[in-house]
């Protein structure tokens, strides 16, 4: 199975400044999903928020795309479909991090994180589906991750994101799915070598109640992503699920994250309970 076009929404790489959502397929998970996309046969659209710091790439053709501005959307999505005719597969990827307390996040801020990983999904998904169903096929691909069905002390806001993200797509699948062949799947990482600790934004109401824990909680975080998976493994994922003749609606992304789901779903809540106190060195 060949998909003629693939327009893209790219995460943060690890050459993006805090908070930016100038996101890029030249580095990070983007930059490997792009390339084994395009040498699975596939014509790429990458974005970016800013195009003139793209390095060029064999098989990809980048767009100008916020996914937190709506005219941006639609006017990105029509310039693809003008140009190749057709769009097969859309993988959300645009993401923005977030750590620290839930009481020191501040709605403003929760808004920034929502308006890009949830919202910009549903952009996306509302501009593309009409030529989806217009041709009776194709693939909404987006990436959630393990926090999409686990909890994560000090990274509340971001695990709502990628819950909501998750209910959103399985929901959307169930709509979908008469229309020919159009699914809605999920793509599930664990912790990725990216810079993702590095570009999420920190607490903006920071409270000394909180600062030794979270510090605690930071390193934790850091170190689990220093030992996680390739970013290769997450692209090779997303191919998989683009091409499966019998597509499945998540895909847990390497083993990490295959363990951490048959865990959730296994182990007694009040063991897999503990495990996340213990894993992130909270008392009691």
């Amino acid at each position: 199975m060949t998909y003629p076009c693939i327009c893209i929404g790219i995460r943060l790489s690890d050459a993006d400044p805090p908070g930016d959502r100038r996101c890029a397929a030249s580095s990070g998970i983007g930059k490997e999903t792009a390339l084994a996309l395009a040498a699975a046969g596939f014509d790429v659209v990458g974005t970016s928020r800013d195009t003139s710091r793209v390095t060029p790439l064999d098989g990809v053709t980048f767009l100008g795309l916020d996914v937190a501005d709506d005219a941006s959307v639609a006017a990105a999505v029509q310039e693809v479909s003008e140009r190749f005719g057709r769009i097969d597969v859309l993988v959300n990827n645009a993401g923005v991090g977030s750590t620290g307390a839930a009481e020191e996040t501040s709605v403003a801020q929760a808004r920034t994180v929502f308006d890009t990983d949830v919202f910009g999904v549903m952009r996306m998904v509302t501009e593309v589906l009409p030529y989806m169903r217009a041709q009776k096929r194709g693939r909404i691909i987006n990436i959630s991750s393990v926090l999409g069905f686990m909890p994560q002390p000090y990274m509340a806001v971001y695990a709502a994101s990628q819950h909501a993200i998750e209910g959103y797509s399985e929901s959307l699948d169930h709509e979908i799915r008469e229309y020919g062949g159009i699914r809605s799947l999920l793509v599930e990482p664990a912790y990725t070598r990216t810079g993702f600790e590095a570009n999420s934004a920190k607490p903006d109401t920071p409270l000394h109640a909180y600062a030794k824990q979270r510090q605690t909680v930071d390193r934790v975080l850091a170190e689990a992503i220093r030992n996680g998976d390739a970013r290769a493994v997450v692209a090779k994922t997303v191919v998989t699920a683009a091409t499966d003749a019998r597509p499945k609606l998540r895909y847990t992304a390497g083993p990490t994250a295959g363990r951490v789901s048959a865990l959730r779903r296994l182990v007694p809540a009040p063991a897999f309970d503990k495990q996340i106190r213990k894993i992130n060195r909270l008392a009691g």
